[in-house]
Formats: structure tokens, C-alpha cells, sequence
């Protein structure tokens, strides 16, 4: 096991972007930080980068395959696991809208945005349930608002949609276990994800991220946050 004392996190898609500022800034509060990639040579080339407690982890939530291996490798390594930000999403609604998208697109972006998110709390829960202070963050989207969806961006709008309603979920059915659940919008971020016009940069959007999952008080749960204030579904 590696390193007992300091509290570890776990974030999805951690190699770049909003992901990569988060761990980032976890190991700046002096937590060790699992990256997960869907190649293993990304999350350690990040980890490298990083220059940190890092544990590089190969991951692609799509797949139950992957996420099983990843936990049965984890074991070997941690005795729990305090934080599990759920990052790692896909935006690749260019081109259609809600009248022309076909299932299989709509498949995709569900199983990574939304199903790769439940699976993995599903899988993380036993190291979960050993902390005394379990936290679960989906990182989520204004465009998963009810007020804020686009028949233009119609996969990753009901995508995020859906992944707040399971936070939802999550949190009524991990608050006996003592497990706090919720959801962020990072806002516009200029990322691979958000373009080079986004007016945020990857640090301002990963800090709510980071702030609830070391900072903010454990009687919220089943929330929607936007810097650092519950906003609505």
C-alpha cells in the first residue's frame, strides 16, 4: 500500500484539461492523486508532468472490462480511497442536432458521460466505504441544466442531464453509508473540449471541483454547484 496518511482521490480522464487541473491542484493540498487515462503512457506522461503523488492508472469508463481491471490494480495499491471525481466526458455533437443524432451516438456519449460515471462509483464503492470522508463529484455542464439545453448539443446536453439526475440518485442511496455526491458545472473552459474562445481557464473551472472535494461541508449532498454555489437542475 502507498501512502496510508494523506488523503487519495481518484479523477477520471485526469490527463488533461479540467481533469489535469484538478489533480493538480489535489496534490497541492497535499493529497495523492490516481490519473486515469484511457492509455497508460498519457496518465503517466501526466503524472511525470505533474511531479506529484501520482498513481497512473489505464481507464476507459466505457468499458466494464477496463474499469474492473483498474479497481482490482488499485487494491493492490490503496487501502481506500477518500474522492472520486468523475471527469472523463466526450463533447462530439458537431454536426447534428436532436433531429438528425442516431443511437449510436447518443450510446457513446451516454456510456462515457453518464453510465461510465455510475459504473465507477458502483466499482469504487468498497474503497469508498473505508473512508471517513468519502466524496463523490461528477463534473458536469450547464448544458445539462434544464433551462440550458441545446437541440444543437443534443448527446452531451441529455448526457449531463442524465448524469445530474443520477447524482441525484447516488447521493440518496450512499447518505446512509455517510458518502457525500455532487455535481459541478465548470463553466466554459478553454480546453481541448471548450476551444481556444472559452473565457475560463482549465484552473478557474476545476476549482469548485477541488473545493468540494476537500473544503466544503459534508451536510450538502444531491447538489448542482457552480463557483462554489448550489445552482438549480
Amino acid at each position: 500500500m502507498e501512502n496510508r496518511q494523506s488523503k487519495t482521490a481518484l479523477v477520471t480522464g485526469g490527463n488533461r484539461g479540467i481533469g489535469y487541473a484538478i489533480a493538480q491542484g489535489l496534490l497541492a493540498k497535499g493529497y495523492q492523486v490516481i490519473i486515469t487515462a484511457r492509455s497508460l503512457d498519457k496518465a503517466k506522461q501526466a503524472g511525470e508532468k505533474l511531479q506529484g503523488n501520482v498513481i497512473p492508472i489505464e481507464l476507459d469508463v466505457r468499458s466494464d472490462r477496463s474499469i474492473e481491471e483498474a479497481v482490482e490494480n488499485l487494491n493492490k495499491k490503496i487501502d481506500r480511497l477518500d474522492v472520486l471525481i468523475n471527469n472523463a466526458g466526450i463533447y462530439p455533437d458537431e454536426g447534428v442536432n436532436i433531429l438528425t443524432i442516431d443511437r449510436e451516438l447518443l450510446n457513446l456519449t451516454f456510456n462515457t458521460n453518464t453510465f461510465g460515471a455510475i459504473q465507477m462509483v458502483q466499482a469504487l464503492l468498497p474503497l469508498l466505504e473505508k473512508s471517513q470522508d468519502a466524496r463523490v463529484i461528477n463534473i458536469s455542464s450547464g448544458y445539462g441544466e434544464i433551462n440550458g439545453l441545446s437541440a444543437n448539443v443534443p448527446s452531451y446536453c441529455l448526457s449531463k442531464l442524465a448524469l445530474n439526475g443520477a447524482t441525484i440518485m447516488l447521493a440518496d442511496a450512499l447518505e446512509s453509508k455517510g458518502i457525500v455526491v455532487n455535481s459541478m458545472c465548470p463553466g466554459w473552459v478553454k480546453t481541448d473540449m471548450g476551444g481556444a474562445s472559452a473565457p475560463r481557464t482549465p484552473e478557474q473551472g476545476a476549482d469548485t471541483a477541488i473545493w468540494l472535494a476537500t473544503e466544503a461541508s459534508r451536510d450538502k449532498t444531491g447538489k448542482f454547484w457552480r463557483d462554489r454555489s448550489i445552482i438549480s437542475y
